[in-house]
């Protein structure tokens, strides 16, 4: 009965020297050693992508696109054609309004010179004829003049001479007179309102024209190209996106609790899905000016400058950036899973020989997994890391180091 009894009693025994035994042995804990790195504190969020300077062309008239010369992703020069609209009737226009301008400068030039050159050569030949007979009546006169005062012709004779040499001055004045008024001064500002008229008509029949060749307004790359050949395009309506590739502009989408960590000319990394391993680096340009929403988001719209040499990355793409808010070189850093807090604020576990403590700290920068402590630790402190048991002041543990 007595063995039976001992039987029994033994494994209850052994239960509580087990459990004694395991009261008196300290529990392991994760712990962490204080140390000084440089601490890169970075803002990670999401951005658009858009040209640093770009415009768009769009048709200044209504029409089909006949031809598109170049291609989408192609460097063009200011000017550069990009896309033209059919219209056959333009140049029937444009021919007959240069047929106006030629005949209204010739009318001008006729009028300029005097007249007509048949009416010219008719009046001219007049003139010299009136002449020869001019000077015909002048020679008999002076002669029958000479006679007379020989005796040798009668008074009525010099008469009748003098009379014809002056009906033949007579004539030749009225010649010239009519030659001088042949073009008034009316008549040419006629004939020089007609060219401006039909100047006008010309050059609005080539402004016509030039509204059907749409051409670039600034140099750069074409890296929006809507006009198809056959397309019918209205007054209006986008043709094409051209802009400098080689510098970009990022809207960066900022939270609103995180735009106070941002200012500007900050340092900043864009990288694309679409490209793995590449990066882009620029700076921030233009602080916000107003929150808005992104979906469930309030952010901020953090306008940055970065440089694409390549010009691998394009406007529109979505992009991840990471905005480099703050660096500080060899500051104490422990991971930030290390920092607790309380009622009376931010503290760690700090191991004292075998013991924890709960210390008191304050920090500074971050960065995605580790924290700046600017007073309360020194380099080379043990701080307890979270584990499976729950730490407090005093208590004896036996630190694993990681």
């Amino acid at each position: 009965m007595k063995k039976f009894l001992l039987l029994l009693l033994l494994p209850v025994a052994a239960v509580i020297i087990w459990a004694v035994q395991r009261r008196t042995v300290a529990p392991q804990a994760p712990f962490t050693r204080v140390s000084r790195d440089t601490l890169v504190s970075s803002l990670s969020t999401n951005g658009k992508v858009e040209p640093f300077e770009w415009q768009g062309v769009r048709a200044e008239m209504a029409g089909v696109v006949d031809r598109v010369p170049v291609q989408e992703g192609q460097t063009v020069a200011r000017g550069a054609l990009l896309a033209v609209l059919a219209d056959p009737a333009l140049k029937a226009d444009i021919e007959a309004a240069a047929a106006r301008v030629a005949e209204a400068r010739a009318s001008l030039a006729t009028i300029e010179d005097g007249g007509k050159p048949s009416e010219l050569v008719n009046l001219d030949n007049s003139l010299e004829r009136a002449r020869l007979e001019r000077d015909d009546a002048r020679r008999e006169y002076q002669l029958l003049e000479r006679l007379r005062q020989k005796q040798a012709a009668t008074g009525m004779e010099v008469v009748h001479a003098a009379s014809k040499l002056k009906q033949s001055e007579l004539e030749i004045e009225a010649l010239e007179k009519r030659r001088a008024t042949l073009v008034s001064k009316w008549d040419r500002g006629v004939a020089a309102a007609r060219v401006r008229d039909a100047d006008a008509s010309l050059a609005l029949a080539r402004e016509k024209e030039e509204q059907t060749q749409l051409r670039a307004p600034i140099p750069g790359t074409v890296y929006q190209l809507l006009a198809r050949p056959g397309a019918y395009l209205a007054v209006g309506d986008p043709v094409a996106d051209i802009g400098r590739l080689d510098r970009l502009r990022v809207r960066v989408y900022v939270d609103e609790p995180e735009l106070g960590r941002v200012a500007r000319n900050q340092p900043v990394t864009i990288t694309w899905d679409a490209l793995p391993g590449r990066e882009w680096s620029g700076t921030v340009e233009k602080m916000p000016t107003s929150i808005q929403a992104l979906g469930t988001r309030q952010v901020g719209e953090v306008i940055c400058t970065i440089e694409n040499p390549g010009r691998d990355l394009i406007p529109g793409t979505n992009v991840n950036a990471s905005i480099r808010t703050a660096a500080a070189d060899r500051a104490l850093v422990v991971p930030k899973e290390v920092l607790r807090h309380d009622a009376q604020g931010a503290f760690v576990f700090v191991l004292r020989g075998d013991t924890v403590a709960r210390q008191a700290v304050t920090t500074g920068i971050s960065s995605i997994n580790r924290l700046q402590v600017t007073s309360g630790l020194e380099q080379g402190d043990a701080v307890a890391l979270p584990g499976d048991v729950a730490l407090k002041p005093g208590e004896k543990v036996d630190p694993v180091f990681q």
